[in-house]
Order: structure tokens, then C-alpha cells, then sequence
């Protein structure tokens, strides 16, 4: 069983403030971080995938998944979460809104579950990012911030699993229109900076693929076929 210090935050009511806590936990040297460099989808695409008929993947797809994943982790990520329900889209600052979401999801290091709990921000407004490995980039973002408990739209209380330490997702598209780049980090609110936390994502690296939400969308929307070389 997995408890942090991080249980207890104090209510959310912004972007502004999401993006605080999430860059809270980022300088925080007891948490695990983790930025995947920006992924050049057209580039992965050519070099790794046949794609029937062809496409030219655009930025505009990219944010459209990220909307869509957001709002549907079941349909999207379901390599990895199941059970998703998302409530209570509202309103923030100019630009901006938030719901809250849960689901059930693989733990990242090993082969248990547990119900993962998140308060979700979006931002359409554009953010230059300095974070990312290689040059600055603008961005797009989705903020998924990890909660311990909440009470969903029917009133129930609902807890996270203590399969795994909270954590916060940062989801961005950058680049330009015809050449998008997905950005992507992770925070785990870990009690002392776990760098197992970290080999899944290495992995990915190695690959060379695009992440499996990726796959999915253009396959599902897009009405592609989509075979790995």
C-alpha cells in the first residue's frame, strides 16, 4: 500500500492554480518526474507505420485527441484504463475549463489495479514551454492533477487506490498545423524521487512509436489502417 504526503490539497478553481500545483510537484525533488522529448507525429508515422489510405497528420487532429482522451480515457486509453466516467465540465478563466474523472487503471510498475481519480484542466489558450527537452515550444495544454477522493455527480465518495502513489499528467500540442508535436510529462507525488517510476516511459522512447492513444485515434477517427513496421 502506497500513501503519500501529497493527500490533502486545497481546492482548485483555475488553470492558473492547476498549473501551480502541477509545477509545484515538478520542482519538488522528492517527487518522480518525467518529460517525453516532443514526438514529431508525421516524422513516427513515416518511419515506423504504413497508413491506408495515407494521411498527413495535422495539429488540429492532435488537439482534437487530446479533448476527446480527456473526456474518454476508456475509449483512448484503454490499453489502460477501463470503467472511465468524466462530470462536471465547467467554465474557468477566458479559455479554460475543467471536470473531474475516474477510472480504473493499471499501475505503472507493476501488475496491479486501482481507481484513479483526477481533476482535468484545459487550456486552449497558447503557452510557450521551456520544460520539454530541445527547443521552446508552444503549446496547448491539458492538465490531469491526481486526487486522493472526491464526490462525483450522484453524490458518492469516492477513493483512489493506494496501487500506486498520485500523480499529475501534463498533455500538450505544439509544433505548427502540418508538423504537430505531442508533448508529455508526468509527476509522481512520490515520497522520495523513485526513478522506477520512470522505465516505462524510457521504454517508449526506445520504441520509436507513437503512444498507443495516438494509434488509437487515427485508426477509430480517422478511419485508418494503421500497421507497425
Amino acid at each position: 500500500m502506497m500513501i503519500s504526503r501529497h493527500n490533502t490539497v486545497p481546492g482548485v478553481s483555475s488553470f492558473a492554480e492547476a498549473e501551480e500545483e502541477f509545477e509545484r510537484a515538478w520542482r519538488d525533488p522528492s517527487c518522480t518526474q518525467f518529460a517525453l522529448p516532443p514526438l514529431d507525429v508525421n516524422k513516427v508515422l513515416n518511419e515506423h507505420y504504413t497508413v491506408k489510405p495515407p494521411i498527413r497528420f495535422t495539429r488540429s487532429m492532435l488537439w482534437d485527441m487530446g479533448l476527446k482522451k480527456a473526456w474518454d480515457p476508456s475509449r483512448y486509453i484503454s490499453y489502460l484504463a477501463s470503467d472511465g466516467r468524466s462530470w462536471g465540465r465547467h467554465n474557468l478563466e477566458e479559455g479554460c475549463e475543467g471536470f473531474f474523472r475516474s477510472s480504473l487503471q493499471a499501475a505503472w510498475i507493476s501488475q496491479e489495479r486501482g481507481q484513479v481519480l483526477e481533476n482535468v484542466f484545459i487550456n486552449r489558450n497558447e503557452f510557450l514551454s521551456h520544460v520539454y527537452p530541445g527547443p521552446s515550444l508552444t503549446l496547448r495544454r491539458i492538465l490531469s492533477l491526481g486526487r486522493r477522493e472526491m464526490i462525483n455527480d450522484k453524490g458518492e465518495h469516492l477513493y483512489a487506490g493506494h496501487h500506486q502513489p498520485l500523480f499529475h499528467v501534463e498533455h500538450g500540442a505544439g509544433g505548427s498545423e502540418s508538423e504537430p508535436l505531442n508533448a508529455w510529462r508526468i509527476v509522481f507525488l512520490t515520497e522520495n524521487n523513485d526513478q522506477r517510476f520512470t522505465e516505462p516511459f524510457k521504454q517508449m522512447i526506445k520504441m520509436g512509436l507513437l503512444p498507443g492513444f495516438l494509434e488509437i485515434y487515427i485508426e477509430r477517427d480517422l478511419h485508418r489502417q494503421l500497421r507497425r513496421l
